[in-house]
């Protein structure tokens, strides 16, 4: 028994959500979001522009945003994405499992930027590794179970498994690489990824942020 061939993704709509969960961004930043090459991801740019989904801002290093008419097609098209796999219930199962996960990345985040000197709260400088290699592991103990809830969403709506890419290569980045500024401090860091990932939920079942 053959298997049926997997449906090819819908670029177009890669690139409108990607701008609808991560705002105002440019062409590379937009390609390691969706996973397109950046020619791809900027010629379905000029096709959404065209049609008055998106705009190019002007700027020093151009970024691209929503429209409220790309905005509106967005959530329509995310809705009838999810019915259409009946993945709703799959989908909220998970939401309330990253939930459950998100205090502690917050928290964590907090661990990273500030830390306790002779009993003061203070800006970490980074300068105790000793530190630095706790906070790292309670890290990758909370991505371990994260894991699971990226698995689970991928398995539901395909796109979703680029959340587990870009978390685990930021994770490698600052533990491996030594990046630092990879757990919460750019563009692409462990922090901005997972804040995309909670947009994500959000906009896909439709609900508004508390």
């Amino acid at each position: 028994m053959t298997r049926p061939e997997a449906r090819a993704p819908d670029t177009a709509l890669l690139v409108l959500h990607a701008l609808r969960c991560a705002g105002s961004v440019g062409v590379a930043r937009l390609g390691a979001i969706t996973g397109l090459d950046e020619s791809d991801a900027e010629s379905e740019l000029i096709d959404l522009g065209a049609a008055g989904l998106v705009t190019r801002l002007s700027a020093e290093m151009p970024v691209w945003s929503l429209t409220d008419a790309g905005r509106a097609a967005d959530a329509r098209r995310i809705g009838a994405e999810l019915e259409s796999a009946g993945a709703r219930e799959r989908v909220a199962a998970a939401y309330r499992q990253f939930m459950v996960l998100n205090p502690e990345l917050l928290d964590l985040c907090t661990a990273w930027q500030l830390r306790s000197v002779d009993g003061v709260m203070t800006v970490n400088d980074h300068g105790d590794p000793g530190y630095d290699s706790r906070v790292l592991a309670r890290f990758a103990d909370l991505d371990r179970r994260a894991a699971a809830v990226c698995e689970e969403l991928a398995a539901s709506l395909p796109r979703f498994g680029r959340y587990r890419v870009r978390l685990a290569g930021a994770l490698e980045r600052a533990t491996s690489g030594g990046e630092l500024a990879y757990v919460a401090d750019h563009t692409a860091s462990y922090h901005a990824v997972w804040a995309e990932l909670h947009e994500d939920l959000l906009a896909t079942l439709g609900l508004e942020r508390w």
